[in-house]
């Protein structure tokens, strides 16, 4: 039967340095990993609110167009003044 050897304290403080450099990082890549999760789903909410707001502006200059061909309809080509509601035609 082989000598049973002692490693000295040294080693054993370096092995177990290792051992917990490793368990830190492999934790840390976890973190890691979970904070891109959570950025990868802000930037879904994001990229939804933004397309959201595209269709409510496309809407919008959708309904401009059609009140002011309504309002060209009624009064002719000229220019509005919103502060007053007055309506000034182009001679």
């Amino acid at each position: 039967m082989s000598e049973v050897k002692k490693l000295t304290q040294e080693e054993l403080t370096s092995l177990q340095d290792l051992r917990n450099g490793y368990a830190n990082t492999t934790n840390q890549f976890g973190q890691l990993r979970i904070e891109k999760i959570m950025l990868n789903q802000q930037l879904e909410n994001l990229e939804n609110y933004e397309s959201e707001l595209e269709k409510t502006y496309t809407d919008l200059q959708k309904k401009e167009q059609e009140l002011v061909g309504n309002l060209n309809e009624k009064y002719g080509v000229g220019q509005l003044n919103l502060e007053s509601g007055e309506f000034i035609p182009v001679e």
